[in-house]
């Protein structure tokens, strides 16, 4: 596993839980935890630490995202740095985690595997080169587009507990979502199938994408908690981040039809009503965040 974070994890955890010997990097130290070995990796800085300790791999995840570059390097330094590694590993399948911003603003419609790509400047765009390079190392390689990642400890529940979400209203305005478990039970889904089955990029979202506002209102509806007053985009976009105005811009619509149609998995959440519902039952059962 090429990066141990939220995503990362989850999935480790159920690969070890299904009978893999699961190995995870991380730039840090970590808490140890039963069947998950940590290995120190770091590609912005050129670290590859124990990568030795790679060897006689057969799966891959890479879930890192690719640094910024300002010397016009590698448009994935993992990539460039672990490249000649893993060509030498008896590799069945590698799984890369880009994202649906690489698809741009479409207004609202959808997208699917094939639509155009046309990310927007920055990390969108990263991401398209990073999957390019990936596309052309030779490696069994499937690449799965995620829209915004949701989850324990990743949903609105504490913003609205400490009075700190913003509930904003931009007119036509949805967003696609996926809940960590389903990234999870859709990676292990592809990796099962046969490689002339593994189509080689996949958009990993549930059934129902929405306005923020429909996803908050029901959240603060889970708590008992009323919702902050509405703010037009319009009168609040100059005072928000360069990121948070990134995610805004961009309209858009993810289908799951290849993955649920076509190739057959299930959600375990087709929408983020079934989500929340979740994720808020663990985390008060004690669930801990990575």
């Amino acid at each position: 596993m090429i990066g141990g974070g939220y995503t990362g994890l989850r999935f480790g955890r159920a690969a070890r839980d299904v009978g893999f010997a699961v190995l995870l990097t991380s730039r840090g130290e970590r808490v140890p935890e039963a069947g998950l070995h940590w290995l120190h990796f770091d590609s912005n800085s050129g670290e590859s630490g124990e990568a030795g300790s790679l060897d006689g791999i057969t799966h891959v995840l890479v879930t890192a995202a690719p640094e910024r570059n300002a010397s016009g390097g590698s448009p994935d330094p993992a990539l460039a740095l672990l490249k000649p590694m893993l060509q030498a590993q008896p590799l069945q399948w590698l799984g890369y985690l880009s994202t649906t911003g690489v698809y741009g603003d479409t207004g609202g419609s959808w997208v699917g595997e094939t639509s155009p790509t046309h990310p927007q400047p920055g990390r969108s765009q990263r991401r398209l080169e990073a999957e390019k390079a990936w596309q052309n190392s030779g490696l069994p390689l499937q690449i799965f587009r995620l829209p915004a990642i949701y989850g324990p400890h990743r949903c609105p529940f504490a913003s609205l507990r400490e009075g700190t979400t913003r509930l904003i209203h931009k007119p036509g305005q949805v967003f696609s979502r996926v809940h960590v478990d389903d990234i999870v039970g859709a990676l292990l889904h592809c990796l099962s199938l046969p490689p002339a089955r593994r189509p080689g990029v996949i958009n990993i979202c549930d059934d129902v994408p929405c306005p923020s506002s429909e996803s908050l209102g029901y959240a603060a509806h889970l708590l008992g908690l009323k919702l902050p007053p509405v703010q037009r985009y319009r009168d609040i976009e100059a005072d928000l981040s360069p990121m948070a105005r990134s995610f805004w811009t961009e309209n858009r619509r993810a289908s799951n039809r290849l993955l649920c149609g076509t190739l057959g998995y299930r959600l375990r959440y087709p929408s983020f009503r079934e989500g929340f519902q979740a994720s808020l039952a663990e985390e008060r059962a004690g669930g801990v965040a990575p």
